[in-house]
């Protein structure tokens, strides 16, 4: 007897049908995000076996305490905090993260980081295939620090709102507007010294 989709029924149903014992229920759940926790995993690790690890601890995580999800905020939310949780704690197992911690206080008066940004020359995209331009934009992503990164991948890749980044994230909304501006203006420069090159050795750059 084949089993009935479970495709078009709304998350919260899915949610409480999982909280019952429903495998098929949850197993939907996984389906629908785990593009979405996989990217976010490799942004924040980048170290795409550190990914899966990050991905299948999540949804294991997240059945196991399924209880404590009460519907306060969106099943997503929910799980790309514990997503967050997991690849940060990869990183320092490593220890090769150097950077600023997901829970710093960042000043929001970042006036050092506001700085003229020069024009490109010419339009990248009569000098890049589309396809390369995608490989530049992810390196300058994947250069940014994991707060950063973790912020612009959720609000500009993800498209969450700025209330729903600051919930998964476990900070402030003035915190993440902070980090987002920040990511964008160093993604701004990082492409515009690189498509200043004009050719010469521009691959080398990033």
């Amino acid at each position: 007897m084949a089993v009935p989709s479970q495709t078009g029924i709304d998350e919260g149903t899915l949610v409480a049908q999982a909280r019952e014992g429903d495998t098929g229920a949850f197993g939907e759940l996984v389906r629908r995000y785990e593009g979405k926790i996989f990217r976010l995993a490799q942004h924040v690790t980048q170290n795409r076996e550190d990914a899966e690890d990050v991905l299948q601890e999540t949804f294991m995580k997240a059945y196991e305490h399924l209880d404590q999800f009460h519907g306060d905020s969106k099943f997503y939310t929910w799980i790309v905090r514990i997503a967050v949780n997991q690849a940060l704690m990869k990183l320092r197992r490593r220890k090769t993260d150097k950077s600023v911690s997901l829970d710093e206080t960042i000043d929001t008066g970042e006036d050092t980081i506001l700085r003229e940004v020069a024009a490109w020359d010419e339009d990248p995209e009569q000098r890049f295939s589309r396809e390369e331009l995608g490989k530049i934009l992810n390196s300058a992503i994947q250069s940014l620090e994991p707060p950063y990164r973790s912020v612009f991948v959720l609000r500009d890749i993800d498209e969450l709102s700025t209330e729903e980044t600051a919930e998964a994230l476990d900070l402030s909304i003035p915190a993440v507007k902070s980090r987002l501006l920040r990511a964008r203006l160093q993604l701004r420069e990082k492409l515009t010294r690189f498509f200043k090159r004009k050719g010469d050795d521009a691959f080398a750059y990033m």
